[in-house]
């Protein structure tokens, strides 16, 4: 899966699954989850070589493998239909804030036990949050980092200090003091550092991030990086206390470093285990094709509404791309029909328009360029003659495979009609992602985001926030107005989430006005499953398999 490093102003972001889990013999859930099969082996295929199962460095998303065996403050609920909440999850509410947004309270439910049977406490999720702060860990989700009082200059409590600005009253009552009022912090908090860690626990970071101790309903039996990961039942995990996992299976293996290809076949000639299996990998046009051609295993595919948003990023501090009727004309000349068929047809995505994305909260849906799927040439143009430009050249830089090379080249040729010619640059992904977040040598960019979290915020902030220009952010556009700016700080700050969504949108609005981007698609995303998995459903919002709900026929 592609899902790019992003920060706020430090933090990073991943891709389709990442675990987390923990040590000790299973034994049955003690309460079941009406509606849900219960039982057997789901097998999850994956062609990742490592997991990070710490919570300070792993990057799952919130229905994704971690969230398996680590429970947080909150966590999300997310149903085909609907559009994402936040929900409380070892916390009793969503957060209680004061001091005009700058401080929050959260009191845990009862009954809350790690896998040996100690009670958790908001010392354990403390430590947790501070164990993100060490140098020594590095990589995971780190919105919090440049939010807390004092995070900046915090270094973890491995030598002893702590946080003051997470307080602890009781074992029962976390506080949270912010740096300033952010109204999107019920969603930082079901991030994968908000998972206790006993306190004390896990100074060897090496071992902890092979079996961390779990919290939610299943733990780490056995871990061989690069080929599997077991885990089997947590008996402390309680289903009274989690409105949101329904811990069907008895056992679920992570199988890694698969081939792409050989597990779409094996999934779609449904033989033996690969029954109760189903691939962590999304399809590529290529696969695709192998899933249309058989009716059987057609019916077992699961396709998102509309996914991560691909979009071709301009270089808004390069030369002529200065001028916004340039990138203007850029909006126009684009073929996105061409683009589309590249990326592999209807299946592949719908057609973009917004910056923020289907599934979110708040989304206005809009088009100020509104043309045919294969642009308007001739408005492009015009556009151009009007700034005063001709012969046009640009570099465009994309990932170095297969499936972006086809898509580059589509919007190459659409770029043609209007007289620009674009040269490609293929760059492995490693380079890629530093000559666009760090680098300024291009015109334009292949990207693509998938939000950290469903609110407006992670679509717009890390994205077009000036303060993301370089050091590794994720503005490659190079993109700053003070205005845009204004209303981004303004809408993080917004706890009333129906205002704050608003300003979010005025935002969007305001961004595409100015043209840093070419939005492209919405891309779906389809995952294949064996004949005796059930549940296996995507929600509108994220575009992946919910792992908390999948079960096994019995």
């Amino acid at each position: 899966m592609r899902r790019p490093t992003r920060l706020i102003t430090t933090a990073a972001v991943a891709v389709a699954a990442a675990l987390a889990l923990s040590a000790c013999s299973g034994g049955g859930s003690s309460d079941d989850a009406s509606g849900t099969s219960k039982g057997g082996t789901l097998n999850i295929l994956t062609t990742q070589t490592a997991f990070h199962l710490d919570p300070a460095t792993s990057q799952s998303l919130g229905i994704t493998s971690m969230a398996l065996v680590a429970r947080r403050l909150t966590t999300w609920d997310v149903e085909p239909g609907k559009t994402a909440k936040v929900v409380p999850d070892l916390a009793t509410t969503t957060g209680t804030v004061s001091d005009d947004g700058k401080t929050w309270t959260y009191t845990l439910k009862e009954g809350l036990k790690f896998q040996d049977g100690t009670p958790i406490t908001t010392k354990d999720i403390k430590w947790g949050i501070e164990r993100s702060f060490a140098p020594t860990l590095t990589g995971g989700l780190s919105y919090h980092k440049s939010l807390l009082v004092g995070g900046d200059s915090y270094a973890g409590p491995f030598d002893g200090k702590t946080l003051d600005s997470i307080e602890t009253p009781n074992d029962k009552t976390i506080v949270f003091k912010l740096n300033a009022a952010y109204g999107d912090w019920p969603w930082i908090v079901s991030m994968p550092a908000f998972a206790p860690v006993p306190e004390g626990d896990g100074t060897d970071t090496g071992a902890y991030d092979l079996k961390p101790v779990s919290s939610g309903p299943y733990q780490v039996q056995s871990n061989t990086q690069g080929s599997q990961v077991t885990l089997v039942r947590n008996r402390y995990w309680s289903a009274k206390t989690d409105s949101v996992r329904t811990a069907g299976p008895s056992k679920v293996v992570f199988k890694e470093s698969q081939d792409a290809s050989t597990v779409t076949q094996t999934l779609i000639a449904d033989n033996g285990d690969a029954k109760d299996s189903f691939g962590a990998i999304y399809l590529g046009a290529a696969e695709l094709n192998q899933v249309r051609s058989n009716p059987a295993a057609q019916d077992r595919l699961a396709t998102s509404k509309a996914g991560p948003i691909t979009y071709m990023a301009i270089n808004t501090q390069r030369g002529v791309l200065k001028d916004r009727r340039v990138r203007q004309a850029l909006q126009y000349a684009v073929d996105r029909k061409s683009f589309r068929i590249a990326a592999g047809g209807a299946l592949a995505g719908t057609y973009a328009s917004t910056l923020i994305t289907p599934g979110i909260a708040g989304r206005q849906d809009y088009d100020l360029y509104s043309t045919g799927a294969t642009g308007d040439v001739t408005k492009a143009k015009e556009l151009l003659k009007e700034a005063g430009v001709s012969n046009l050249e640009l570099t465009l830089v994309t990932p170095n495979d297969p499936s972006k090379l086809a898509q580059a080249q589509a919007l190459q040729a659409g770029l043609k009609r209007a007289g620009i010619a674009v040269t490609l640059k293929p760059l492995d992904d490693d380079s890629f992602t530093q000559a666009t977040t760090n680098g300024t040598d291009f015109d334009l960019s292949l990207s693509s985001w998938q939000p950290d979290f469903p609110s407006a915020n992670a679509n717009i902030q890390p994205l077009y926030d000036s303060s993301q220009i370089g050091g590794g952010g994720y503005n490659v556009s190079k993109y700053s107005n003070p205005d845009v700016d204004a209303l981004i700080a303004k809408a993080s700050a917004t706890v009333d989430q129906s205002a704050a969504q608003k300003t979010w949108a005025q935002a969007d609005k305001a961004i595409m006005a100015d043209a840093p981007v070419v939005p492209l698609i919405y891309a779906k995303q389809s995952f294949l499953a064996g004949s005796n998995v059930e549940n296996f459903r995507i929600a509108d919002f994220p575009a992946y398999p919910n792992y908390l709900k999948v079960s096994l026929k019995q």
